[in-house]
């Protein structure tokens, strides 16, 4: 007797794709249709709750009628190598300890301040061994 096992996640012939991509499972087709022609009344209730104090909806409602993230702008010196970085991140811990941006949004630069600061690292690293080779062709260092 031969035993047929289904693996998990192997429903499937081979070379059979699957389900096609974009399309919805039967619960979103389901619920798409209760909600179709009501959308408007819906989002006016949302308000109303939101209006009349409930702190579910009015989080659900500013999370995505607000924007996520702002422009910041404060000054941040030039950094030409990665020594420029120290003083780069002075300005960001400068700029939030008197409030100019949030601690999330000086984190955020420092990472991005730090990440630059790598890149120059790396570009030094490659152009100094990549010196010894420039002078066996004769080629000048840029």
């Amino acid at each position: 007797m031969s035993q047929v096992t289904s693996q998990r996640g192997r429903p499937f012939v081979k070379g059979n794709p699957g389900r096609k991509p974009g399309s919805r499972n039967r619960a979103s087709v389901v619920a798409a249709a209760l909600v179709e022609g009501e959308a408007e009344e819906l989002a006016r209730s949302a308000v109303q709750l939101a209006k009349a104090g409930d702190p579910g909806m009015l989080k659900f409602l500013l999370g995505r009628l607000l924007p996520r993230e702002r422009r910041i702008n404060f000054a941040i010196p030039t950094m030409e190598s990665a020594d420029d970085a120290v003083e780069a991140l002075g300005s960001v811990l400068r700029a939030v300890s008197e409030g100019e941006i949030s601690p999330n949004e000086g984190a955020a630069v420092a990472a991005l301040i730090n990440s630059y600061s790598q890149a120059i690292d790396r570009a030094d690293v490659v152009k100094w061994l990549d010196a010894p080779e420039r002078l066996i062709k004769g080629r000048p260092q840029s």
